[in-house]
C-alpha cells in the first residue's frame, strides 16, 4: 500500500504524523511510505533520517495526498486541504467531527474513508486518544499556572503559594486519563485539589493513587457550585468518546467564579465543556469573558511536538499497520477497534454520535452492512 505522510498546517501544529521507526516499520512490511518535505521539522526529526528508514521524499502536500492510498496525519484536514482528499482514501488521524460540520460535510462529499483516532475502542480503552490526553492533562496545570500570572488577568496567585501564603485551588471536572494527569501535575505542584466525576468508582481509584491533596468528590449541581466558588484554576477534562462535551460550567456560573480565574478547557476540541468556550490557537490561546480568563487551545500537545509526536506514534502504528498489510475492510472485519475508528465510509456517517450531533441521522448506516 502506498502511505504517505504530509506536514500539519494548524497554527503552530508541529507533531508530525509518522516517525522514521513507524516508516520503517511499514517499509520493513512491504508498503512505499511518502513524506512531504520538512514534515517532521518540527519535532526535530529530518528528512534525511525518513530517506534513511526508507521513505520517499515529496516535494509538496499536493503531491503526498495524490499518492498516499492511506494518508496518516495528526489533526483533522483544514480547509485548504479539502480539495487534496480523495475518493475511497483512507485517511487515519484525528478529525473530532463533532466539533466541526464543516469538515463532516467535506469528508462526506470527497467519500474519504476516515478513522478517527478518537474513537478506536479497544475493550473500555481509548488507545490513540490515551497518549495525547496524558500530554494535555499534564499541560493543562502548567497552562493555566502560566495564565493566574496578573499580567494575563489572571487572579496573581501562585499555585504552590510559598512560606506562609495559602495555595491555589484547583478544580478539575473529570476523573478521565486528562483528569487524573491534571490532578497528579496539579498536586505536585502543591496546589489543593479538587476532583469531581459522577462515577463512585472511579472517584474510588483516583483517592486510592492521587496524594493526600487531592480530595475526589461526586459531582452534582451543588457540589459543582460549592467548588467553582472555591477554584483559583478549573481544568475541563470531560470526554463522550466521539461526542460533543457536555456543557458543565454555564455562562451563568462565571459569576460565581474569583475575579482572574483561569479556566483550561481541554475538551475543546469536542466542542468545549464551559459554555463560554471558542476555540484558540497557541499564537492566541487566551479570552477573557466576565474576568474569567479561557484558555482553549485545540491542539495543546502540538506545544511539545517532540514528546506527542513519539507517544502518538507508538500507539498508531498497530492499528496502522494492520491496515496497510489487510487494507481497510479486511482490518475492520476482523479487528472491532478499527471498525469503531470508522467515522465516515464513503459518503455515509457510521458513527453515530457525530450523526446526532448535527441531527444527520438520515445520512447514518452502521459500518457492518457497509463492509
Amino acid at each position: 500500500m502506498k502511505i504517505g505522510c504530509p506536514k500539519e498546517i494548524k497554527n503552530n501544529e508541529n507533531r508530525v504524523g509518522l516517525v522514521p521507526g513507524a516508516v520503517h516499520a511499514y517499509v520493513a512490511a512491504g508498503h512505499e511510505v511518502f513524506i512531504e518535505k520538512g514534515a517532521g521539522l518540527g519535532s526535530g526529526l529530518a528528512d534525511a533520517d525518513y530517506e534513511k528508514a526508507g521513505a520517499t521524499i515529496l516535494s509538496t502536500a499536493k503531491k503526498v495526498w495524490e499518492t498516499a492510498e492511506l494518508l496518516i496525519k495528526v489533526k483533522e484536514p483544514l480547509e485548504k486541504e479539502y480539495a487534496l482528499m480523495r475518493e475511497n482514501q483512507v485517511v487515519y488521524t484525528y478529525f473530532h467531527f463533532a466539533a466541526d460540520e464543516p469538515l463532516l460535510k467535506a469528508c462526506l462529499a470527497k467519500k474519504i474513508v476516515s478513522v478517527a483516532y478518537e474513537t478506536v475502542l479497544e475493550g473500555k480503552s481509548l488507545p490513540l486518544l490515551k497518549p495525547m490526553s496524558e500530554v494535555a492533562g499534564r499541560m493543562a496545570p502548567i497552562m493555566g499556572s502560566y495564565y493566574l500570572g496578573k499580567a494575563w488577568g489572571g487572579r496573581g496567585i501562585l499555585p504552590m503559594g510559598v512560606t506562609g501564603v495559602a495555595p491555589a485551588n484547583v478544580l478539575i471536572l473529570g476523573g478521565g486519563t486528562v483528569g487524573t494527569n491534571a490532578a497528579k501535575i496539579s498536586a505536585g505542584l502543591g496546589a489543593d485539589v479538587t476532583v469531581l466525576d459522577v462515577s463512585l468508582q472511579r472517584l474510588e481509584y483516583l483517592s486510592e493513587i492521587l496524594p493526600p491533596n487531592v480530595k475526589c468528590v461526586y459531582n452534582d449541581p451543588v457540589s459543582l457550585e460549592k467548588y467553582l466558588k472555591e477554584a483559583d484554576m478549573i481544568i475541563g477534562a470531560v470526554l463522550i468518546p466521539g461526542a460533543k462535551a457536555p456543557k458543565l460550567v454555564a455562562k451563568k456560573h462565571l459569576k460565581l467564579l474569583k475575579k482572574g480565574a483561569v479556566l483550561v478547557d481541554v475538551a475543546i476540541d469536542q466542542g468545549g465543556c464551559f459554555e463560554t468556550s471558542h476555540a484558540t490557537t497557541h499564537t492566541e490561546p487566551i479570552f477573557i469573558v466576565d474576568d474569567v480568563v479561557h484558555y482553549c487551545v485545540a491542539n495543546m500537545p502540538g506545544l511539545y511536538a517532540n514528546t506527542s509526536t513519539f507517544a502518538l506514534n507508538n500507539a498508531t502504528i498497530k492499528y496502522g499497520l494492520e491496515i496497510a498489510n489487510k487494507g481497510l475492510e479486511k482490518a475492520a472485519k476482523e479487528n472491532d477497534a478499527i471498525k469503531t475508528g470508522i467515522n465516515t465510509y464513503k459518503g455515509v456517517i457510521t458513527f453515530k454520535p457525530v450523526a446526532e450531533a448535527f441531527k444527520m441521522t438520515k445520512n447514518y448506516k452502521e459500518i457492518d452492512t457497509l463492509l
